[in-house]
């Protein structure tokens, strides 16, 4: 969240670009922070798996939609930027989380016979 909030702001206040799209620049680049983290250095996979990229990426759109949203939504509200992305993280979390433990980084069983 803190890496978002400050290239949320280094795109709005030093390259002026839209709030509109600096969401969203911002989204994807923590995204794919996040999935490296994730894939290297908490569940401890050796190689890159472009499989578990993508269903990450998959997993994640519901989440970033209602980020995205929500940080807009609130936005246009009247609340200033920053805090609208902070309060949007709020409710993306949940959902990410339960599909990326759930799905993206699920144990397979095996089936070993007799």
């Amino acid at each position: 969240m803190g890496i978002n909030t400050a290239l949320l702001f280094l795109l709005v206040h030093e390259f002026a670009m839209k709030v509109f799209i600096a969401t969203l620049v911002s989204a994807e680049f923590c995204t794919l922070l996040r999935f490296l983290l994730n894939e290297y250095w908490v569940f401890g996979n050796p190689r890159l798996s472009w499989k578990r990229l993508w269903r990450y990426h998959v997993a994640n759109c519901g989440a970033l939609i209602v980020w995205w949203a929500t940080a807009n939504l609130l936005t246009g509200a009247g609340v200033n930027y920053l805090v609208a992305s902070i309060l949007a993280v709020g409710l993306s979390t949940g959902l990410s989380f339960a599909s990326n433990f759930f799905w993206v980084w699920k144990k397979q069983h095996r089936c070993t016979s007799t």
